[in-house]
């Protein structure tokens, strides 16, 4: 399945719309079928109806990271038949592809909203749950109103004594109907509104649009500019990865380390203040540029705030992974082999912790990344003790990554560019590892340069079954450390 003319650039390629391979919805099955056989992965997969048709448009990609494109049509009322049976990671894609644009998606084996935008349900039946029968085996339900102030989500426990034979993850309490209104505004002033996709992904989604405008706008950026955002990327991870650890160090009652890591944490998002006058890097980029400003006199507490993470956080990261308690609650606890993160489909760090290398910032062979290298970290353990251990080893690196470019390329500030007007008929995917895994954000003009179709994928949409894989086994008293350890977002879910 060829995938036309696409276009690289740091973190978007670009495909005219025309030559997007079409085939009827019968043999675009099998061809679909048959790549992801032949170890091609799905990047993204996704529909556009008008009036009673249904565009549905597939994303793979190939071991050698290029990105293969195509479209089929169908009858919203007839669809096409299920592909989630052959291949689970595309389940989420296609129960959103029912829920969004009412295509028959036949013999889907669970068929339930992914987020319940509520247009079609109102009353609970319409949201059936596993049931498991015996017994002995008893249910336990919590939220999605939690105690403690924390996004809403429902979960539901089927238990025989303490260990979980399955969790089913009911989500959507967060929708706003992010998509749809990302079509009623103007596109190059829609940055303020994509940085509130997921707040503690801010940067990861703000690139993720600016690339694909950039793109589809003929906007070619100066390489102080990659660096710049990829700084501010950085220092996204370093600051989330760290609120992570102090929650996994306080599940496990590891009280020195919830501390110790959450002042550190306030470090890193003061840093980020002091570049961009955000601690969470709102208004930083900008389609065209950044808004990011390194002047001398800033230089001095910026390199002290890097010099007391690196200098503090090796002394923290021995005292937690030599603590007897928290080695005995993480080790072995919540484990996903390799072979199940590769059948759901997980990205991000999810991934790498279960022993597959995949990572958005080796994507391409130029840009950011390729000035300054930074390498995937990758475990294959898979389970708690490994997540945690990435999250250490990706601050590290990190860390260093961001005070070699400061120390490289000082002078940030540049002309922003004005995006012009938008190149008709194209599709812009871009794609950017933010600290939970790869976001992916696709933009389609129609004849006259307009956006017809804005399509958001946070990789939250896709690890959530893993959290539910992962717990299996499990007491139910391990579901928070296992629960903090992959810290999925759920308004990154909902949209």
């Amino acid at each position: 399945m060829p995938g036309g003319a696409v276009k690289e650039s740091m973190t978007v390629h670009q495909v005219a719309v025309g030559a997007i391979p079409r085939l009827e919805p019968g043999p675009w099955r099998d061809e679909l079928l048959k790549q992801l056989r032949a170890d091609m992965r799905v990047v993204t997969l996704y529909g556009r109806r008008d009036v009673d048709r249904v565009a549905v448009t597939a994303v793979l990609q190939a071991s050698d990271r290029s990105l293969h494109v195509s479209r089929t049509e169908v009858s919203a009322e007839r669809g096409y038949h299920e592909m989630t049976t052959e291949h689970a990671a595309l389940h989420c894609f296609e129960r959103e592809l029912h829920e969004q644009t009412g295509a028959r998606i036949a013999g889907h084996p669970w068929l339930k909203p992914i987020r319940y935008e509520g247009q079609e349900q109102s009353a609970m039946s319409s949201h059936p749950f596993y049931k498991i029968e015996g017994k002995e085996v008893h249910e336990v339900a919590v939220g999605p109103i939690h105690a403690g102030v924390i996004e809403p989500g429902s979960f539901r426990f089927m238990c025989l004594g303490e260990q979980v034979h399955h969790l089913e993850i009911h989500l959507g309490y967060q929708h706003r109907g992010v998509e749809r209104r990302l079509l009623e505004r103007d596109p190059r002033s829609l940055t303020p509104l994509i940085e509130t996709i997921a707040g503690d992904t801010s940067v990861a989604h703000a690139w993720a649009h600016c690339s694909a405008l950039e793109s589809l706008a003929g906007c070619r950026l100066d390489i102080e500019i990659e660096l710049a955002r990829a700084v501010a990327l950085e220092l996204e991870r370093v600051a989330m990865h760290l609120s992570t650890l102090a929650g996994m160090a306080a599940d496990v009652g590891f009280l020195q380390g919830a501390t110790t890591y959450g002042r550190l944490r306030t470090t890193a998002i003061n840093t980020m203040m002091r570049l961009c006058g955000s601690r969470f890097g709102k208004g930083a980029l900008r389609p065209g540029g950044v808004r990011m400003r390194l002047p001398p006199e800033a230089l001095p507490d910026i390199r002290a705030n890097l010099d007391l993470l690196q200098a503090d956080l090796p002394i923290i990261n021995d005292c937690f992974l030599m603590a007897r308690t928290v080695q005995h609650r993480l080790r072995s606890t919540g484990t996903l082999t390799t072979a199940q993160a590769r059948e759901l489909g997980l990205v991000g760090l999810a991934a790498r912790a279960s022993g597959i290398e995949l990572d958005a910032r080796h994507l391409v062979e130029h840009g950011a990344y390729s000035v300054v290298p930074i390498q995937p970290v990758v475990l294959p353990d898979g389970d708690c003790w490994a997540r945690a251990r990435i999250r250490i080893a990706e601050i590290e690196a990190s860390l260093s990554w961001v005070s070699a470019v400061i120390a490289l390329y000082a002078n940030w500030e540049r002309p922003r560019p004005s995006i012009g007007e938008l190149a008709p008929d194209q599709l812009a995917i871009s794609l950017v590892e933010g600290f939970r895994g790869e976001v992916v954000h696709c933009v389609e003009t129609g004849a006259h340069g307009e956006v017809v179709h804005y399509k958001v994928q946070d990789p939250s949409l896709r690890n959530w079954m893993g959290l539910a894989l992962a717990v299996r086994g499990n007491e139910i008293s391990d579901f928070p450390i296992c629960n903090k350890s992959f810290d999925l977002s759920y308004c990154g879910n909902d949209l």
